[in-house]
């Protein structure tokens, strides 16, 4: 019996190191703040995965608060250390809370793409959206700078990752900006379906 337990734990250490890395790089709405981490939507994904036959793991390097000029800090130690074959970028909503350039948010995330495919990753980007009252005009550009990023750089797009839960009182906690617990799956699923058609079924770690 003993024999038969390590030999299990040993078999599912093997196949966690051998399974390909998926890397989320973003902010509060995917680090869970404001709820427990472990019903937030990136543990989701991975439990999806499982589910569905996918052999990856997947990172949570997002931080709360974040910026689009500290993740594109950071990405290199990500890239460096788990060598993602998909890298999942959700990040921005900082920067337009805090009235930060337009211009050097839409930069930040092409250069975020740029090392992404650099190191060889298959990139989605999760367009965000920011509350009107910044002004209809402001709000706008902030939309739609994450398409054209998408578009210049040929990746995958999930144009709002918020859709369906945004501006919904039960899916929405008190702040109005972060979802709850209840928001989670309708997350999952507005990323899924950019996520799947990058997913293979074999995908196996890089050195």
């Amino acid at each position: 019996m003993l024999r038969t337990c390590v030999f299990l734990i040993l078999l599912f250490a093997a196949n966690v190191a051998s399974a390909a890395t998926i890397v989320v790089l973003g902010d509060s709405l995917s680090a869970g703040r404001g709820i427990d981490v472990r019903r937030g939507w990136v543990q989701l994904l991975q439990e999806r995965l499982q589910h569905e036959g996918y052999r990856y793991r997947v990172v949570n390097a997002s931080i709360s608060g974040d910026t689009s000029a500290g993740a594109l800090a950071r990405l290199p130690r990500a890239l460096k250390e788990f060598h993602p074959q998909i890298l999942i970028v959700e990040i921005g909503g900082n920067d337009g809370l805090q009235g930060l350039s337009l211009d050097e948010l839409e930069k930040n995330l092409q250069r975020i793409i740029h090392l992404g495919r650099r190191a060889d990753a298959r990139i989605l980007l999760l367009g965000v959206r920011i509350p009107p009252n910044y002004g209809p005009q402001y709000t706008r550009q902030f939309h739609s700078l994450y398409a054209r990023a998408a578009r210049h750089s040929g990746v995958a797009l999930v144009p709002f990752f918020l859709e369906g839960v945004a501006g919904n009182p039960a899916l929405m906690q008190t702040d109005g900006i972060h979802p709850r617990v209840a928001g989670q799956a309708r997350l999952l699923n507005n990323v899924w379906a950019g996520l799947k058609p990058l997913l293979v079924r074999k995908a196996t770690t890089r050195p």
